[in-house]
């Protein structure tokens, strides 16, 4: 029987609101292990620090605006570190890794891992930060693969060995998405302006290139033409593609509406009445936590196989899979949803098994656990 906790200390960058990590300081056995938090951010107080922070879970603030806070974050961090005497220190986002794991090092901190939250971004957008990922590997002593697709990266672009990687996927509470009250969801109507329109599309997605937005667009102008009081709701509308993606929506001014950001996402999906996510390639998706919110909000769903998608996504089963970079594709797909009945049903009927046996948070708890004990 174990008599003293094991202490982890949790390093992440550029965080603002992330379940997952609520959920892990509410999951994790707080008699067998003691968590702490060092967050490294440009700004004090984003809701993760306060929500630790109301429920009495160690946390710490480290200034982190860029490459420029490096050195001195790195010293701040090892010094946190060992006040803290962690046993076990779990990195999340690049810069986080960075500082973290060096520093985890220098102490000679025996248990130093990183959670991989993208695939191939810097293999095909800014190629000389690859170094820095395998520099990153070389620091850690295991690697948390969020999905199939990244472990292959690491494994087979990195050169990573096997031993190192521990495929532990996103876990969720699947309830959170199936449980919403309809009074809910018409108060985010209502807020939306959204009543008395149909269909309602939605895209959940940054603005970015890969994510493919540019195509879900086109698809939509098509949909128009039979359904003329159709809406697309674009949510997490930001990103470094923002002109390429407005210079699309001029043609449609009354027929969009974009969400910076909502905090209340379960409820954003019962909003819609088919659900649109489409990467422009197998790879590029590291994860993709929107494929499972989808699917546990039982919302009818037109995807591209990326990420984990390609683990548990079949065609007519539980969603309906267009080609890469397909804008007919997608518009055929959706006017499928919208018109046939009996694929409807069968696809609503399989959506909940489907995520339950690899998606479940206990799953991703008892996973960390044994990582967190393993020599």
């Amino acid at each position: 029987m174990q008599d003293k906790k094991i202490n982890i200390t949790y390093i992440i960058s550029d965080i603002d609101k992330a379940l997952a990590f609520e959920w892990i300081a509410e999951k994790l056995n707080q008699q067998v292990f003691e968590l702490s938090f060092i967050l490294l951010n440009k700004n004090q107080g984003c809701f993760l620090e306060n929500w630790l922070k109301e429920r009495a879970v160690p946390v710490f603030y480290v200034h982190y605006a860029g490459k420029g806070q490096l050195w001195s974050s790195f010293w701040k961090v090892r010094s946190l570190l060992k006040k803290l005497k962690a046993q076990v220190v779990h990195c999340h986002l690049f810069d986080a890794s960075l500082v973290g794991l060096l520093a985890a090092k220098s102490l000679g901190i025996k248990k130093r891992i990183f959670t991989r939250h993208y695939s191939t971004f810097h293999h095909e957008y800014f190629p000389r930060a690859v170094y820095y990922d395998k520099f990153i590997n070389s620091l850690a002593t295991d690697i948390v693969a969020i999905s199939q697709n990244v472990q292959n990266v690491l494994v087979q672009k990195e050169n990573v060995s096997l031993r190192k990687v521990h495929l532990i996927h996103h876990g969720f509470k699947l309830e959170l998405f199936g449980e919403v009250p309809p009074e809910k969801t018409l108060q985010l109507k209502q807020k939306y302006n959204l009543e008395g329109k149909y269909p309602v599309i939605g895209v959940i997605a940054r603005w970015t290139h890969w994510k493919g937005i540019q195509y879900i667009i086109p698809a939509f102008k098509n949909i128009l033409q039979k359904y003329p009081h159709a809406h697309l709701l674009l949510a997490n509308a930001h990103g470094d593609y923002t002109q390429t993606i407005r210079q699309l929506l001029a043609d449609i001014p009354h027929n969009y509406s974009e969400i910076r950001f909502e905090q209340d996402l379960a409820t954003l999906y019962k909003t819609l009445d088919v659900y649109v996510h489409t990467p422009i390639n197998a790879e590029v998706e590291a994860f993709g936590q929107t494929y499972v919110e989808a699917l546990a909000s039982n919302i009818l769903s037109v995807f591209t196989l990326s990420g984990v998608a390609n683990e548990f996504i079949q065609h007519e089963k539980n969603a309906l899979v267009v080609g890469y970079q397909d804008s007919e594709a997608i518009s055929v797909s959706i006017e499928r949803l919208l018109e046939d009945e009996n694929l409807r049903k069968n696809i609503q009927s399989n959506t909940q098994s489907s995520i339950e046996r690899l998606f479940d948070l206990n799953i991703m708890i008892q996973l960390l656990s044994d990582l967190y004990h393993s020599k």
